[in-house]
């Protein structure tokens, strides 16, 4: 049987999802830093290529610095809060799958 998730409490759960967003805040800003900065020097070392080009480099570092963080930030809340914990993993440990068998 499943323990009660920390999450489960209103309060628990309104402090984590802020600190997400907090932390998706700090991203997002580090993420339009990066893309302009990429997106400058790309101009300054090739100059004016297709737009095209421009919009696919902004939407892939964009894209993947998003997509990782926010998988990252949610790692981070469910193991931040005890979430993780309130699991049983009903799972033999390693020492016990891998042990050798006495036939």
């Amino acid at each position: 049987m499943t323990r009660k998730s920390p999450l489960d409490d209103p309060h628990n759960a309104a402090h984590a999802w802020a600190r997400y967003r907090k932390i998706m805040r700090w991203l997002l800003a580090a993420t339009v830093l990066v893309v302009a900065t990429a997106i400058g020097l790309l101009f300054a070392y090739n100059g004016a290529i297709s737009v095209h080009f421009y919009i696919a480099v902004a939407l892939g570092i964009s894209f993947t610095m998003l997509l990782g963080g926010g998988l990252m930030g949610l790692v981070f809340l469910s193991n931040g809060t005890g979430h993780d914990e309130s699991f049983d993993n009903q799972m033999p440990g390693r020492d016990e799958l891998w042990s050798p068998r006495e036939d």
